[in-house]
């Protein structure tokens, strides 16, 4: 089976050691990109215990693990579409800009966020996010941060339309 989170990776090789109960905790993502997955596949499962355990203790508020399994099996999960995933110099602080389609109360609804993580005692975990950030123009610098590799243009910020925007 494929998993959930749309990487074309099986299951087993991907989001599943995240969620496995058993080894929560001992299999943590590597990256901010790898837990933004592993919380779409969580949503998808309805794993609520793995959502509150990856959010920063800080910005998670009142919500319960009971609240976010029902949200997520509540759902019908259509897609997650990941738009750009930078990790800032510091190797702290990360951004995952995705869009996620779900199907809810009959309505289909597109969630548009840009996600902030931060690593606390070399674990990832997700923040807060911004919902429907603003557009990026196709001439502006890509917020992953990639540059030019041309020797006419070396060190310069690749343009979004040259980068990210093409996936």
């Amino acid at each position: 089976m494929l998993c959930h989170c749309q990487s074309l990776q099986p299951l087993e090789d991907c989001c599943a050691p995240y969620l496995n109960r058993e080894l929560s905790g001992q299999v943590t993502p590597a990256t901010p990109l790898a837990l933004m997955r592993s919380r779409y596949s969580a949503f998808v499962t309805g794993n609520g215990d793995y959502l509150l355990a990856s959010w920063h203790p800080d910005t998670q508020g009142s919500l319960t693990a009971e609240e976010l399994t029902e949200h997520g099996l509540n759902c019908q999960w259509l897609g997650l579409t990941i738009i750009f995933t930078r990790i800032e110099a510091d190797g702290l602080q990360g951004v995952v800009e995705f869009k996620v389609r779900y199907r809810e109360q009959g309505r289909v609804v597109l969630l548009h966020e840009q996600s902030y993580f931060e690593q606390v005692a070399g674990r990832w975990l997700y923040r807060d996010g911004l919902i429907n950030p603003p557009k990026i123009g196709a001439n502006q610098p890509c917020p992953c941060g990639a540059v030019q590799n041309s020797a006419v243009q070396n060190g310069t910020a690749k343009k979004y339309k040259q980068c990210c925007a093409k996936r």
